[in-house]
């Protein structure tokens, strides 16, 4: 079966994931870590695309980010991917891919998803068992929403602000959305419609998203089709 082409919609909120190439380190110390964040923030810039959270792990990173066009996420991770591997490479005298193939992604429902997408991306580090707390992890946007620290790269959906009428407020709320964390449903749902590319949302909101694309947004239903669609 022919691969379906990567789905990205301007402006809408787009959870990525990207993988070092059969699992291998992308980021071996906090140099790498610290040019791979510069790297994205520039790329990011470049193509006007709004990163609204972001973690960096040693073999993989997520994103959640907005795009203007249709084109300007695809634009942005080839950006960020050219340049980084060039100074992956440079500085660990090292030849070759770097990346697993192509970045995987899905377009999220922004009402129903995407502060439970924010909270996904943030817990990264805890579910991989590195860190106990998201505040003791420094490289995702864990920091910046609890009030930790500012940090530039970042640009808030305007859902964030629906966690409370001050910062004060919105940093409490958010830093108690993380510590409850998700279900397992939530969990699941997020992962594999990442990784296999279908949008994820209520069914009004996909048929409506259908009507911008012709690219099939979700999975077909398993076996034959019913008799009555079956061709007599």
């Amino acid at each position: 079966m022919a691969r379906l082409p990567r789905l990205t919609l301007a402006a809408h909120p787009h959870h990525v994931i990207q993988r070092g190439n059969n699992r291998q380190s992308i980021c071996l110390d906090r140099t790498d870590f610290q040019t791979l964040k510069d790297v994205l923030a520039a790329s990011a810039q470049r193509h006007q695309v709004a990163v609204h959270a972001f973690v960096l792990m040693d073999n993989h990173f997520h994103l959640l980010a907005t795009p203007p066009t249709d084109e300007a996420l695809p634009k942005m991770m080839q950006t960020l991917g050219r340049s980084y591997v060039r100074y992956f490479n440079d500085r660990h005298q090292r030849t070759g891919t770097l990346w697993e193939g192509r970045y995987k992604s899905t377009l999220i429902e922004s009402e129903r998803y995407l502060l439970a997408c924010m909270a996904y991306i943030d817990l990264n580090p805890v579910r991989a068992g590195l860190v106990t707390n998201a505040a003791d992890y420094a490289w995702s946007s864990y920091a910046h929403y609890a009030g930790i620290r500012a940090d530039k790269l970042l640009t808030p959906h305007p859902l964030v602000w629906s966690l409370g009428n001050t910062p004060f407020a919105r940093e409490a709320a958010y830093a108690q959305l993380v510590q409850a964390g998700l279900t397992s449903v939530q969990q699941s749902a997020l992962t594999e419609a990442a990784l296999h590319g279908w949008a994820l949302g209520e069914s009004e909101f996909l048929n409506a998203l259908q009507k911008e694309t012709p690219r099939r947004l979700r999975k077909s239903a398993p076996g034959r089709p019913p008799k009555s669609t079956i061709s007599e």
